[in-house]
């Protein structure tokens, strides 16, 4: 067997937001099966200053900042008749390092985590090839444009059916097509035009339990003593799903909690915050602290974690890593997919935002039952999440031969 090609749209250091984190761990398993070369995008400062991390592991690599403003992607995309997702991350230079790596080295296999990067696998490339597109982008597009008005409703509809019609060629082209949940995995399956010719696999995100141990973690001491009970919401703040799981954990959610409970704090914990999470620090009991050298502080002192997301591909990490803290999660639905978790032992599900403030009310109030919950949950993530049972599959997956195809 020879070299592997690894290319993800975001470096995979530090792991620190939910794509990373699972690029982070699918680089570090395939590293460990054979010789491989990374070509990847950096976006700040940190990203960058990881490059020896990224050097250490990778047999050669290509660190490329990324920092074509959106506009002009925008106009690149509609002057090619592209996503706008695939022209936000076009680079010649990274084209020119992938030929050179191609003729210079013995690979024969190339991994793709994104659907951004499968622009880069050439056609020529007589290889195995596994793409990891995690969820199902074209579908949140499409959600996206039906909460949007117009005019960005029409740019959200665009993307969506750009971005299909690269998931179907990507399917097509890949030996193996993985996402991050068997949902998602069917999701996709459904929306192929011929899908006994691809082969479409769930591999599903694991947690570092060992990091994520509450055992290891002194409370936050903003939050310890200081009124309370607090709540709690980890995540990328400019990510549109956040921030709107946020407004609505503000304005519809944490109210009525507080009619109840006065004295209930709600904290926003997560890089980048949207002018719109900004707008919210300090009204209602609410506090945003944005971006924090580490959330498992935060986790450690929340008498709930909360997730009420509407729109949520794939498995969310802030749940599994609030569960792995021992923490009692209230979640919506959507932000339950893909966690094979039991309602009412694991993790409380809210279907709606009546339902959502009675079980944070019952929660909140009832410590015995939420401690029950918060170890019930770190015991199901330590049994059926960590990362090396969810990558056991990859060596398999990248091995030479003919893929077997039964799509989810």
């Amino acid at each position: 067997m020879g070299d592997i090609l690894f290319l993800a749209h975001r470096v995979p250091f530090p792991p620190n937001r939910g794509d990373k984190i699972r690029s982070h761990h699918l680089l570090k398993a395939i590293a460990a099966l054979a010789p491989v070369h990374v070509g990847t995008f950096g976006e700040t400062g940190e990203d960058l200053a990881c490059e020896p991390e990224l050097a250490a592991i990778a047999r050669s690599h290509c660190l490329v900042r990324r920092d074509k403003p959106l506009a002009l992607a925008g106009v690149e995309a509609l002057a090619s008749g592209k996503p706008v997702s695939l022209t936000a991350f076009d680079s010649p230079r990274l084209r020119r390092w992938i030929d050179e790596t191609l003729a210079r080295y013995p690979v024969d296999r190339i991994f793709v985590f994104s659907g951004q990067m499968g622009q880069y696998v050439p056609d020529t490339f007589a290889g195995r090839v596994v793409i990891d597109l995690c969820d199902v982008d074209s579908a949140k597009f499409e959600a996206y444009a039906r909460d949007h008005a117009w005019p960005r409703a029409v740019l959200d509809q665009r993307e969506a059916r750009l971005l299909a019609r690269e998931e179907e060629r990507l399917a097509q082209r890949a030996d193996t097509t993985l996402l991050v949940t068997e949902a998602e995995a069917a999701l996709f399956a459904s929306r192929l035009t011929e899908p006994d010719k691809a082969s479409v696999r769930a591999v599903r995100n694991g947690i570092d339990t060992v990091g994520f141990d509450p055992a290891r973690v002194e409370p936050h001491s903003a939050l310890i003593g200081q009124g309370g009970p607090h709540l709690v919401f980890t995540g990328q703040m400019d990510y549109p799903p956040n921030v709107e799981a946020v407004r609505r954990m503000v304005s519809d959610i944490l109210p009525a909690i507080r009619t109840v409970l006065p004295e209930a704090q709600f904290h926003v914990v997560g890089r980048a915050p949207a002018a719109a999470v900004l707008a919210l620090d300090r009204q209602g009991g609410v506090r945003v602290w944005g971006e924090v050298p580490d959330v498992k502080p935060f986790l450690a002192a929340a008498d709930l974690v909360v997730a009420p997301l509407a729109i949520a591909r794939g498995v969310q990490n802030k749940v599994l890593e609030a569960m792995a803290m021992a923490r009692p999660v209230l979640l919506s639905e959507e932000a339950a997919t893909g966690i094979d978790a039991v309602d009412g032992e694991h993790f409380a599900i809210g279907r709606g935002n009546t339902e959502l403030v009675a079980r944070a009310l019952h929660l909140l109030r009832d410590r015995e039952t939420a401690l029950a919950m918060g170890e019930a949950a770190r015991a199901f993530v330590i049994a059926e999440q960590g990362w090396d049972a969810m990558l056991a599959p990859l060596a398999g997956l990248l091995e030479a031969g003919e893929p077997c195809r039964d799509a989810a």
